[in-house]
């Protein structure tokens, strides 16, 4: 009778419950499937799929200093461009993270090209609004 009572206990005893898992900010979803769409555009050598994630009035910060405007920024990548890729290799990302601002979302990442005459890599920071199309990059500061 002993037993019975020893396993009734174990059997009714409470069960440690798991910790939940996280819930996934759709916004950064989003964000991410339009990062990973980009660079895909990038990696086909689609200047135009590239550029779909950046807004009208964007700004740009690179190595040659601030540029204004989705066509601008444009300008900046179009020479790297041709014959069906990219010259400057494969384009690829590791999120770091992605912090909400107000309706505004930050992200933090860095950026790998491989397979072109030199790797590269280097971080940028992604300033992102959502639009009637979409979440948007309205400010890029990359180096």
């Amino acid at each position: 009778m002993r037993e019975v009572m020893v396993i009734a206990a174990v059997a009714l005893a409470p069960v440690a419950a798991h910790a939940a898992a996280p819930a996934v900010d759709p916004a950064e979803a989003a964000i991410r499937a339009t990062m990973l769409a980009s660079a895909a555009g990038w990696n086909a050598g689609d200047l135009d799929r590239f550029m779909a994630i950046y807004a009208p009035d964007a700004v740009f910060v690179g190595s040659k200093g601030l540029i204004r405007e989705k066509a601008a920024i444009a300008d900046n990548y179009r020479k790297s461009f041709a014959g069906g890729g990219n010259s400057r290799g494969q384009l690829r990302f590791a999120f770091l993270e992605c912090r909400r601002i107000g309706e505004r979302r930050i992200l933090f990442a860095r950026w790998m090209l491989t397979g072109g005459a030199k790797d590269e890599s280097g971080m940028t920071t992604l300033v992102f609004e959502h639009r009637a199309d979409g979440w948007k990059i309205v400010a890029d500061h990359s180096s």
